[in-house]
């Protein structure tokens, strides 16, 4: 199933999305319960199926599907991207933290104030969503801790993130609204192996990132296993993968956001989360 979370009539409810309708599911939980808890998938599973209330996507809002308790980043994850930063092939996997503000969903305007950022830049990243809690994890059982996988794009400023040296990731990459992620959450019985997916970036229509998820230098097995060995990956934590080439700091010259951008990230069996930047002058 491709789990949405979804707002109608000042209400939020889980659901699923089936063609250009929206399987209602909340009987079964939200869907942190639903990736989290065996019977509560069951019972989406029997409401998918049963179909009982189908509603039709033009009269929904999708919302973020989940609201993680961490944001997990990864940087440095594709050998394009690491060759077009000019920076080094990593030897472990390169982490940093994005905070719950930062949390934006599918068509949500993203909106930063330019004497803050003025260098912000889109990342297109397959998100790994945890379903049950992680710790010490050996790479071959993995994935077998992962909920589902949705879109995220990891916004960057790089104003920001490169200042007193490139010793500001952090704040460079959590301003509110900073981490779209969406439509959906893809289960895994649809995804069985995250290696293979196609990830794109379009900018207005203008594909800038074109890639595949096999092209990562640590994979979503390697990731989890290498993150569980310091901290307890819980049920909704997300993990950002890494973004391939293409990224408006690589090009010549820089492409930063502009104010009425659209940017969408599309990954094969998830869908396409699409946002519009605003940028705020004085």
């Amino acid at each position: 199933m491709r789990l949405v979370t979804y707002a109608l009539d000042g209400h939020t409810y889980a659901g699923a999305l089936l063609d250009e309708t929206v399987v209602d599911l909340s009987d079964a939980g939200d869907v942190l319960r639903i990736l989290s808890d065996p019977t509560a998938r069951d019972r989406a599973n029997s409401l998918f199926q049963v179909r009982t209330r189908v509603l039709p996507l033009r009269n929904v809002r999708l919302l973020a599907p989940i609201q993680p308790r961490a944001i997990i980043g990864i940087g440095l994850n594709y050998r394009d991207h690491v060759r077009e930063t000019g920076a080094t092939v990593p030897s472990a996997p390169i982490v940093f933290a994005k905070f719950p503000n930062a949390i934006a969903g599918p068509g949500e305007t993203i909106t930063w104030r330019a004497e803050v950022a003025r260098q912000v830049d889109y990342e297109a990243e397959l998100g790994v969503v945890i379903g049950k809690p992680c710790r010490n994890v050996h790479p071959e059982h993995a994935l077998e801790y992962v909920g589902g996988y949705t879109c995220v794009n990891d916004l960057s400023a790089r104003d920001l993130q490169f200042a007193d040296g490139g010793k500001q990731w952090v704040l460079g990459k959590t301003l509110d609204g900073f981490c779209p992620v969406g439509p959906a959450i893809t289960t895994t019985d649809e995804i069985p192996d995250p290696q293979g997916l196609d990830i794109r970036c379009l900018l207005n229509g203008e594909v800038v990132q074109c890639s595949n998820t096999r092209e990562m230098i640590f994979d979503v097995r390697t990731l989890i296993a290498h993150l569980s060995r310091y901290m307890t990956l819980m049920p909704g934590d997300l993990i950002a993968t890494g973004t391939p080439a293409g990224v408006g700091m690589g090009r010549v010259p820089p492409r930063w956001l502009q104010d009425g951008d659209l940017c969408t990230v599309q990954i094969e069996r998830i869908g396409a989360l699409t946002n519009i930047m605003r940028v705020e002058h004085p």
